[in-house]
């Protein structure tokens, strides 16, 4: 192996640092949320001290609910975030000792892109799903063929969180 070559080699293997810049966006963004979320978790809190405090002007049951619901889609696409990040940085760059102590199934030990893709996918598929409960909330049932769509649209989402168990234990046995 000629100089050249390896010195080329020695970049290429550097050039795994550059995920660094994924893993500190993806904390960053993550944190953002966090604070975003909380943010709003107080205002709610506020709001309904205030309402029952009768100082408040609007009804909180017109937004209470949803707006908790929005706040959990906003912590889990957070959690998401994180997970990216930290599974990034042990694919790449180094196991986190910390992670590595809190045993194997841990959510940030990751072995591989499969299995990062698989805990982030299905951490979206739980945002999906309190997107779907938020929708659930604001819907007003007009017919009765909206209230056969809704039934469908629950069961599908059954049928795909059953699907996605039994693949979850199929991978782990």
């Amino acid at each position: 192996m000629n100089s050249l070559e390896k010195k080329f080699e020695q970049f290429l293997w550097y050039s795994r640092f550059l995920v660094l810049i994924a893993v500190l966006a993806s904390l960053l963004g993550s944190l953002t949320l966090f604070i975003v979320g909380t943010l709003d978790i107080f205002q709610l809190v506020m709001a309904t001290v205030n309402y029952y405090l009768g100082s408040g002007k609007e009804d909180i049951h017109d937004f209470l609910v949803t707006d908790i619901i929005i706040a959990i889609d906003i912590y889990l696409i957070a959690v998401v975030l994180l997970i990216f990040g930290l599974g990034i940085y042990r694919l790449f760059v180094s196991p986190i000792e910390a992670s590595e102590e809190s045993g194997r199934s841990h959510p940030f030990n990751v072995q591989s892109f499969d299995e990062l893709k698989n805990k982030i996918v299905r951490v979206v598929i739980l945002a999906v799903i309190i997107e779907f409960f938020r929708a659930v909330v604001d819907i007003r049932f007009l017919t009765p063929l909206d209230i056969i769509y809704l039934a469908l649209s629950v069961l599908a989402l059954a049928a795909s969180l059953f699907l996605m168990g039994k693949s979850h234990t199929s991978h782990h046995d």
